[in-house]
Formats: C-alpha cells, sequence, structure tokens
C-alpha cells in the first residue's frame, strides 16, 4: 500500500525499451546525438511549438531553479504561492541560481494564486530604489495540493504578469496529470495562455530522472545554455535522458499514464469521503489527495502496513495532515487494498 509519491514508482516497458534502444552502440555525447534531436523534435510538435528551444536535466529543482535564473536578475522577486514547490521543497535552490533573487508569496485558496492575491502582492513589493522590482511569475500546474488551475485563471494571471513587465514560469512537474484530467491541448495550458518558460515533468510520470525544460522563446536559449552547464546540469551521456521522453511522447503515453494515475486517485478519494473520520482538504484534480485524519487512526494504519506521508496540524494535536499519491504504477487493487485498511482502522 505505498502512497508516498509518485516519485516512488518505477518505469514503464516504453520508457526500459528507449533506455535499451539507447545503449546500443556509441553516440555524440551532450545532446548532439539522434535521440536528443528525435526528443526535442517530438516535444516541439506536442507543443505545437516548432521555434521552441528544448532542454533536459536530471531533477526538477535543477528545471525550476534554472529556468527562473532565466527570467529574473538579482534585485528581482518571483511572486508564487505561498506552497509552491519553489518556496516550500527545493533548500533555496531557486535564490542560488538566481543569485539571489527574492521569493515573494501570493495567496490564493486550494494552492492557486488568485488575481487578488497576486495583486496584493504587486502592490506591497513597492516600487523604488528601496524594494526588489517585479522580474517572474511563477505557476505550478498541476499545484503542490492536487488542484489545478482553470485555464482563464492561467491566461488571467500571465496578463497581469506581463502588465507588470514579469516573465512567466510554469512549474509543470505534474503537468500531465492536468492536461489528462481538463483535456486541453498542451499549447492551449502553456503558451497560448502566456507561459514563457515550462518544466515539464517527466520523472513522476514514468521516466526515471529526466526532466525537460521548454523556453517557448528562443531568446533566452543561450542563456540557459551557460546556466545548465555552470550549474552542473549539462550530462554527457544525454541519450539516456533524452530517449525517456521520446518514449513518453510517442502515441500520447505521458497522457495516458497519467489520465491511469488520476483515475485511482479518484477512487480512493471516493472511498475515503465515506468515511466519517476522514476529511478530505482540497479538490482532488489530479494524482493527490490530503487529508485530515486522527493520530489514532494514522498509527493504526502504519501498523497495516500504508506508507504515506504525515505532517502535524498546527494546535490540533490529536488529528495529522496526510498525503497519499497514485501514480501510473497503482492499481485498483492497491487502492481497495488501502481503503480496506482504512476502513479496520475507522
Amino acid at each position: 500500500m505505498w502512497f508516498t509519491s509518485d516519485n516512488a514508482s518505477g518505469a514503464p516497458a516504453e520508457v526500459m525499451d528507449a533506455l535499451g534502444r539507447a545503449n546500443e552502440g556509441w553516440a555524440s555525447a551532450y545532446g548532439a546525438d539522434d535521440p536528443t534531436s528525435r526528443a526535442c523534435d517530438a516535444i516541439r510538435d506536442v507543443f505545437e511549438a516548432p521555434e521552441a528551444a528544448v532542454y533536459f536535466v536530471s531533477v526538477g529543482t535543477a528545471a525550476n531553479a534554472l529556468a527562473l535564473g532565466c527570467l529574473t536578475r538579482p534585485w528581482e522577486a518571483v511572486f508564487c504561492h505561498r506552497t509552491a514547490h519553489i518556496e516550500e521543497d527545493e533548500g533555496g535552490a531557486p535564490e542560488f541560481f538566481t543569485d539571489g533573487a527574492k521569493l515573494t508569496l501570493a495567496g490564493g485558496a486550494d494552492g492557486m494564486m488568485d488575481i487578488a492575491g497576486l495583486t496584493r502582492a504587486l502592490t506591497e513589493a513597492g516600487d523604488s530604489i528601496h524594494n526588489v522590482k517585479c522580474g517572474a511569475l511563477s505557476i505550478t500546474q498541476t499545484t503542490e495540493v492536487g488542484t489545478n488551475y482553470p485555464i482563464e485563471t492561467v491566461t488571467a494571471l500571465t496578463t497581469l504578469a506581463r502588465d507588470n513587465g514579469m516573465g512567466v514560469h510554469m512549474d509543470g512537474t505534474r503537468l500531465a496529470n492536468a492536461l489528462a484530467a481538463t483535456g486541453l491541448s498542451p499549447a492551449e495550458m502553456t503558451w497560448k495562455a502566456g507561459v514563457d518558460i515550462l518544466c515539464l515533468g517527466g520523472t513522476k510520470n514514468g521516466a526515471l530522472a529526466a526532466e525537460a525544460v521548454i523556453l517557448f522563446d528562443k531568446a533566452k536559449a543561450w542563456e540557459f545554455e551557460r546556466r545548465r552547464k555552470r550549474g552542473g546540469h549539462l550530462f554527457s551521456k544525454m541519450r539516456f535522458m533524452s530517449a525517456q521522453f521520446e518514449a513518453l511522447m510517442t502515441d500520447d503515453l505521458w497522457l495516458r499514464l497519467a489520465a491511469h494515475s488520476n483515475g485511482r486517485a479518484a477512487r480512493l478519494a471516493e472511498g475515503l469521503r465515506q468515511m466519517p473520520d476522514i476529511r478530505i482538504l482540497h479538490p482532488v484534480d489530479a494524482n493527490l489527495i490530503f487529508a485530515e485524519i486522527p493520530v489514532a487512526l494514522h498509527e493504526a494504519m502504519m501498523a497495516r502496513g500504508a506508507a504515506y506521508y504525515a505532517m502535524p496540524i498546527f494546535g490540533r494535536p490529536d488529528h495529522l495532515r496526510i498525503r497519499l499519491v497514485s501514480s501510473f504504477q497503482t492499481t485498483d487493487e492497491d487502492v481497495d487494498a488501502l481503503l480496506a485498511a482504512f476502513r479496520q482502522g475507522c
């Protein structure tokens, strides 16, 4: 009953087969190879962005931090939601790779920044020599609490960012889940909605260690290449990263894997809602569920072998907040076994 993270899953057969093919023979290093060329072309085709620059790194933290470095200067601010991964889970890497740009938090319910929250943050940021300048807006899709921004909200936020002279970064580590849930096209969700740089997740959706950074405006490509090298993320055997994305893009595998993951989370959420001791905290739009449960129930679940993340709730020592995450490997049987354990614990 493993529901800690979609990072805990393995890789589908298609990805492993692609790695096997990439391992045959010799190939030029540092991305000058056929798998990398094919993967970049496949991503451009999928996103309807023939002029986009596409680069690969191994982890999402590097993707986000390097991308933000291309959008901000050290005396500028990156506006993001208070629960954004770049704020809570990247150990200062965005500040490090931007040479000190300030993360400025904006509010909004269910992990989503709203216009009022961003407007307030921009107003409070000020516009004098004593304040940092507006640098970039960062949006996470799917959010860190498992919700999906409506496309109208994304467009409104990016428009406000442009009106304030800012570029837009999208942390899309679970973008496939958002696309599978909404039915929007990759282009509609990103550059058509005003996104300048997308960090496209692979690892949480079936890759071993591969993330893509897509610069829809090639003018920043030279800077990203320099930053990637300077940051130690230019891999010599790039073909092994690229081959994974080539496989994921083929026949919409990345979207099919995400749709499966979303479906298992929906099944789990439906079952949890029927249990009086469990309160789901946010809409379940993708493959993450956050819930509040009694400590006694959590202890019973741990004794039954359940695996998920638990976090304390300030002022409520008798309850915990838990996070349950499904993946492409999660089966209906896995979900039903966890639900059965919860019922027994309740």
